[in-house]
């Protein structure tokens, strides 16, 4: 399996965990529960970015940000249906669009850096 399509595959496996465990009404218990909910979603959000941006490299990276808080927002929204017994939280739609632009600004700078290296 070429590398691209590795990416792609871990991208979707990626997207479809996260999307599940947000909307289970009682998801099992991970280690990084330790952590907190914030941290979870840090993680989750920053992992899928840095894959939609390894995989698709040459996307736009304003529009893999938009795409993925575009998620979180909806995400949030979903946990409000009553018979999931979830909690909708700006703070979390905050959280994981704070970790999609962390990312996506560290893949920005090492690829001008090495743009520039190229020159």
């Amino acid at each position: 399996m070429n590398r691209p399509l590795l990416l792609r595959v871990a991208l979707v496996a990626a997207v479809v965990f996260a999307v599940t465990m947000a909307l289970l009404p009682k998801p099992p218990h991970l280690p990084i529960d330790q952590f907190g909910d914030k941290f979870q979603h840090m993680l989750a959000f920053a992992t899928m970015s840095l894959l939609a941006a390894l995989a698709y490299p040459t996307a736009r990276l304003s529009r893999i940000g938009e795409r993925f808080s575009f998620l979180g927002a909806l995400i949030e929204v979903l946990q409000s249906i009553p018979s999931l017994h979830r909690d909708c939280d700006i703070r979390d739609w905050i959280a994981d669009t704070l970790a999609i632009t962390v990312v996506l600004l560290i893949v920005w700078a090492v690829r001008r850096q090495r743009g520039a290296r190229l020159n």
